[in-house]
């Protein structure tokens, strides 16, 4: 049984949160791709809850869109950082503070939740799915996209040349895919099994590059 994870990875505070703000933000294209991603799922103006935000990038592609924004992050770095970020963007964000897995939130406040690139730190994640089956409206959606743990070398590669990074940072973010980030991922049957042990029940799941999206949906009707 999967239920969850002692280790948490590395705490994103200080100036960890601030290197990874710089490094994520040189190329915004992807953010602005999963946006797209989200639009397909969500309808116009839908209340729309990010799940560990970090920076806040898709929060404010997001909130350009027209959605009404919360995000949740753990990080009090990220928090003030998205925050900021927010503000500098002209767009309206509630950032908030909090575990994923214990969400300050009403029962049935959001359409649609999304979670990039974080499930695999969560140190309760079937916790953290009841909670956003908690939080959304009968028929709301949640996609978590993350890395796969049968993600190959030449994979990451490719990736990591997307990136566009500076060779000393390509050199370390490949070593860091490789040394850290897999040993955190989940294989496909784990990800089926803890979805089978949380309110959601089922959920379907989609390859793409090095990565998954679990598409998971609150069925009407089914009480958490």
């Amino acid at each position: 049984m999967t239920s969850a994870k002692a280790y948490k990875g590395l705490g994103m505070e200080g100036a960890i949160a601030t290197w990874y703000t710089k490094h994520t933000g040189r190329d915004l294209s992807r953010f602005k791709e999963t946006a797209r991603l989200v639009a397909e799922h969500a309808r116009p103006g839908a209340e729309v809850l990010e799940v560990a935000p970090g920076p806040g990038y898709l929060s404010i592609e997001l909130a350009r869109q027209g959605y009404k924004v919360t995000a949740l992050d753990i990080s009090k770095s990220f928090v003030r950082i998205a925050r900021e970020h927010a503000v500098n963007a002209g767009v309206a964000v509630d950032v908030q503070l909090g575990n994923a897995a214990q969400m300050p939130f009403a029962d049935a406040a959001f359409d649609f939740i999304v979670c990039v690139a974080a499930f695999k730190n969560f140190s309760d994640p079937i916790g953290a799915l009841n909670e956003m089956h908690r939080v959304l409206r009968p028929g709301g959606q949640a996609s978590i996209i993350d890395l796969r743990k049968d993600a190959s070398s030449e994979d990451i590669d490719a990736e990591v040349r997307n990136m566009h990074l500076s060779a000393a940072n390509a050199q370390l973010t490949r070593w860091t895919f490789q040394f850290v980030l897999l040993k955190r991922a989940y294989r496909e049957d784990q990800l089926e099994q803890m979805v089978a042990q949380s309110q959601f029940r089922r959920g379907e799941l989609a390859r793409n590059g090095i990565g998954f999206e679990l598409r998971l949906t609150k069925r009407p009707g089914i009480a958490d």
